[in-house]
């Protein structure tokens, strides 16, 4: 590393995030075992079991030290033997739903433990590490900043000097660590490349097109600011990336599986259009305009919405999903399926069928705009008395 890149780069990245609240650890001269810096055994070892067992047991106070200790060994599992991205998938899984494992307690058979406090950021760990050696089958490798929450490694950082152009860090660091320590990115959620001027935000599979600039922090009618302060503060205070984490976050599955995280404009997008559910009848079933140039992820904003109002708001949600032409329709159904969130058909074939999907329980019906209709001379009847129906249209 060069003086510029530390004094100039990482030293006020490392402070920023101390600023917002997370605890900074130089491990360059990393002490092991138990009482070691981190309590890892060796270089091998990505997670830090002892603030995962600890952070495990404060969330999940009614399960036993047994069902941590199984929680913590499903967590730890080797995946070596799987693809990259498979291992990433399952242990995304792994934090988002908790660990299923077998119950002490004899009148039960199974316990659930939880990854994430997902209400309440603060009452997990957050440890940003620097230069932390991390040793794979051969070589050693030493990754700037390695974000762990809860142990677990989910943010990964590297740097170059201002000079730099980013997409050295895309290329030559990240294409090199990926290869020598595989397992340092089986946890990982969030990767950051920056050179202190232009910070891009993307996961593991991304490639460096779809690598983005994370703009703003809290809200859209903030000014456009590329800063790597814009980029730690938009995606790493303890509240946003927990949010991020949980329901920012796509797996999409067709010729191959890639990982989304979502960009900025959607990130705050969907965010204030759900603030809407909470005063629905105030606004009178309006939520409003989300606006989407060309080409800037329509279908991936859609399916964030729907995912998070599941997740996050009560009710017994269906989302009618309006288009104006066919191969819209099916592009969006597409997408809505390849990111899982289809359990059964549910286009609409015809006017009498969207009638019938309408007056069903369904959680997504997709249609075409003309297929509203009725014969001539007829009144449009009632499609549905629900409240807790919310269309989309596009």
């Amino acid at each position: 590393m060069t003086y510029t890149e530390d004094a100039y780069v990482e030293q006020p990245a490392i402070n920023l995030f101390s600023l917002i609240g997370w605890k900074t650890v130089d491990c360059y001269s990393e002490s092991f075992g138990v009482d070691g810096l981190l309590g890892r055994e060796n270089r091998s070892e990505v997670v830090l079991v002892r603030e995962l067992r600890s952070a495990l047991a404060l969330i999940n106070p009614t399960c036993t030290a047994n069902e941590i200790d199984l929680a913590v060994e499903e967590i730890n599992r080797d995946r070596s033997a799987m693809s990259a991205i498979a291992a990433n998938e399952t242990a995304y899984k792994l934090i988002k739903e908790g660990v299923k494992v077998k119950a002490d307690d004899e009148q039960e058979d199974h316990v659930t433990v939880k990854v994430i406090d997902w209400k309440t950021p603060e009452n997990n760990s957050f440890i940003l590490c620097s230069q932390l050696w991390v040793t794979g089958e051969i070589e050693t490798r030493r990754p700037d900043l390695i974000g762990f929450v809860n142990g677990l490694p989910l943010v990964f950082i590297e740097l170059k000097a201002a000079k730099v152009p980013v997409i050295n860090a895309y290329k030559e660091n990240l294409a090199d660590y990926k290869r020598v320590i595989p397992q340092l990115f089986w946890f990982n959620q969030l990767v950051i490349l920056s050179n202190g001027v232009q910070s891009k935000v993307g996961t593991i599979s991304s490639q460096w097109e779809h690598f983005a600039d994370w703009k703003k922090i809290e809200s859209e009618k903030e000014k456009r600011v590329l800063s790597l302060e814009t980029v730690i503060r938009g995606t790493c205070d303890k509240g946003r990336l927990i949010d991020i984490i949980e329901n920012f976050i796509l797996f999409e599955n067709k010729k191959t599986c890639v990982k989304i995280v979502a960009k900025y404009h959607q990130y705050l997008g969907v965010n204030q259009s759900l603030e809407g559910l909470r005063s629905i009848k105030d606004l009178q079933g309006k939520l409003g305009v989300f606006w989407h140039t060309q080409g800037s992820g329509k279908s991936f904003s859609m399916v964030f919405f729907c995912q998070k109002a599941f997740r996050k708001f009560e009710g017994n949600w269906t989302f009618v999903i309006v288009t104006d032409r066919k191969d819209l329709d099916e592009q969006i159904y597409k997408t809505f399926s390849a990111c899982g969130l289809l359990k059964e058909e549910c286009q609409a074939e015809s006017a009498s069928d969207l009638k019938q999907l309408l007056s069903q329980d369904h959680r997504f019906v997709f249609t075409l705009i003309h297929k509203f209709r009725t014969d001539q001379g007829e009144s449009y009847p009632e499609l549905s008395g629900r409240h807790d129906v919310i269309v989309i249209t596009d």
